[in-house]
C-alpha cells in the first residue's frame, strides 16, 4: 500500500511539474503581449520607445517607465507601469500614459483580483464621461485625483470605494514616477527638467 501511494504521489508530482513547464512560457508570452498592447493603448502617437527604466519611489517600491518619442527625439509622453497593494483583493497593477504636459492620456488595468461586478469595473469606470468618473485629460499635478468621499475630484465606483482608492493611488504613484524623469514638463512653468 505504501509503495502504491508513493508511486501515485510521484506520478502526480511529475505530471504537475511537466504541465507547469509546458504552460510557463505561454503565460509569460501572454503577459508580455498584454503589457506591450497596454503601452500602445495609453500613449499618444509615437515613433520610438526608449528602453524601460526602473524608478524607485521611497517607501512604495519600484516602477517601470517607458518614454515615447517622435522624429528627432521629441518627447511626446511616457507610460508608467504602476501598482497599489491597498486594493480590496490585494494588489492591482495598471499602465498609465501621460502626454508631454503630464496629462493622463489613458490607462489599462494589467492585473487585479477585485470583486466581480464591483471593483472589476475599474477597467472602464475611470474612462467614462459620467459625473466625475473620467480621469483622462486630467493632470495629477493640478487635479486632486482622490475619491470625492475623501475630498477629491473623482467619483468612486459604486460600492467599491476601497478598489477606487487603490486605483487612484496607483495613478498618483505613476505620476510621481513620470514627474521625476528627465523629460518631464513642469506644468507650472512649461519648462522641462532636461538640461539644455
Amino acid at each position: 500500500m505504501v509503495l502504491v501511494l508513493t508511486g501515485i504521489t510521484l506520478f502526480a508530482a511529475a505530471t504537475l511539474s511537466s504541465v507547469y513547464t509546458l504552460t510557463k512560457a505561454p503565460i509569460e508570452a501572454a503577459k508580455t503581449a498584454k503589457q506591450q498592447n497596454a503601452i500602445k493603448e495609453v500613449l499618444p502617437p509615437f515613433e520610438t520607445l526608449a528602453e524601460a527604466d526602473t524608478v524607485a519611489l521611497d517607501n512604495v517600491g519600484d516602477f517601470v517607465i517607458y518614454k515615447a518619442y517622435k522624429g528627432e527625439g521629441q518627447f511626446v509622453g511616457a507610460a508608467v507601469e504602476s501598482f497599489s497593494n491597498n486594493a480590496f483583493g490585494g494588489s492591482i497593477k495598471v499602465m498609465v500614459g501621460f502626454d508631454a504636459a503630464g496629462n493622463i492620456v489613458d490607462y489599462s488595468v494589467l492585473e487585479q483580483k477585485e470583486t466581480p461586478g464591483l471593483g472589476t469595473k475599474m477597467t472602464d469606470w475611470f474612462k467614462t464621461d459620467k459625473g466625475a468618473q473620467n480621469i483622462k485629460g486630467k493632470n495629477p499635478a493640478v487635479n486632486n485625483l482622490t475619491v470625492s468621499k475623501d475630498g477629491g475630484e473623482v467619483d468612486a465606483i459604486t460600492a467599491a470605494t476601497i478598489s477606487s482608492r487603490a486605483f487612484l493611488e496607483a495613478v498618483r504613484n505613476a505620476y510621481a514616477v513620470y514627474a521625476n524623469h528627465p523629460d518631464a514638463v513642469d506644468t507650472h512653468s512649461g519648462a522641462t527638467a532636461k538640461a539644455q
